[in-house]
Order: structure tokens, then C-alpha cells, then sequence
């Protein structure tokens, strides 16, 4: 009598290695239970499929999943938002005026992409500015930019 692989085999197998992946937080071992889950379905149809193929198709998946993580999902989830930098970091960005600074009002600065978690600042300026004029950040001031025409 020999010991034959069920489909709830590899769900059970693909679960554990998901519930692993809990604990090392990599998002590797994710993609080898991921696979071990569709090899369940897939032996859940065909029934009648080899073991060694089961075995090939649980590592061909596996790894065809683990590179798309590492070369198309895993690339969109890097924060570019130079969150938690010093102000050194700031300094030199270019942004454009869409709130124009009066006086003691404030101007408001969107820059095209977010810098240190926010695309629009507050900002300071002791030349007149117009809306839309580039701008170049110069200091920081609080919670404040100060700018200069870029």
C-alpha cells in the first residue's frame, strides 16, 4: 500500500508555507505556497496526474511567480517619496505655484511628485511670484518652503 498525494495535500503545504511568510515577511515563500495551492486545484482536475509531474509543475510555477514578484510587483511597491530624509534632501527641488503668497499669506507649491510624503508645501518668498511660476527651494522654515524663481 503506498502513499498517494491528494489535492488537500498541497493546499494544506501551500497554506503552511503561507502562514510561514507571516513570520519572515519576505514575500518569497509566499510565491511557493501560492504555487502549491494551484498545483492543489489543478491535481483537484486531474486527479489521475503523476506525482513527478506534480512535483515539476509546483517548481515551474514557483518559480515563474517568484521572478514576477522580484521583476514587476515588487518594483511598484518602493516608496520614491523620500519620506523621513533631512531637509538637505529638499533643498534644489523644483515645484510650481498654484496658491500665489500675499503679504503674511502663505503661498501653497505642488511639486510633480511627492517630496517627503506630500506633492503641495506651504511656502515663503521674498520675491513676487505669479501663479505658476517655477519655484526652487532654498531652506525650510517649520512646516515650510522657503523658495526663490527657479
Amino acid at each position: 500500500m503506498g502513499f498517494e498525494i491528494l489535492p488537500w495535500h498541497w493546499v494544506v503545504f501551500g497554506l503552511g508555507l503561507a502562514i510561514f511568510e507571516i513570520f519572515l515577511t519576505t514575500f518569497f515563500v509566499l510565491w511557493f505556497g501560492a504555487a502549491a495551492l494551484i498545483v492543489g486545484a489543478v491535481l483537484y482536475l486531474q486527479p489521475e496526474l503523476a506525482l513527478s509531474w506534480q512535483i515539476l509543475l509546483w517548481t515551474v510555477l514557483s518559480s515563474i511567480l517568484a521572478v514576477a514578484w522580484f521583476k514587476f510587483l515588487k518594483p511598484l511597491s518602493i516608496d520614491r517619496t523620500m519620506a523621513g530624509l533631512s531637509k538637505e534632501q529638499i533643498i534644489g527641488e523644483v515645484g510650481q505655484v498654484v496658491v500665489v503668497p500675499n503679504g503674511d499669506k502663505r503661498g501653497k507649491l505642488r511639486f510633480p511628485a511627492p517630496v517627503l510624503g506630500d506633492d503641495e508645501w506651504i511656502i515663503i518668498s521674498q520675491e513676487d511670484l505669479a501663479l505658476g511660476d517655477r519655484v526652487s527651494v532654498i531652506d525650510v522654515s517649520g512646516n515650510s518652503l522657503i523658495v526663490k524663481k527657479a
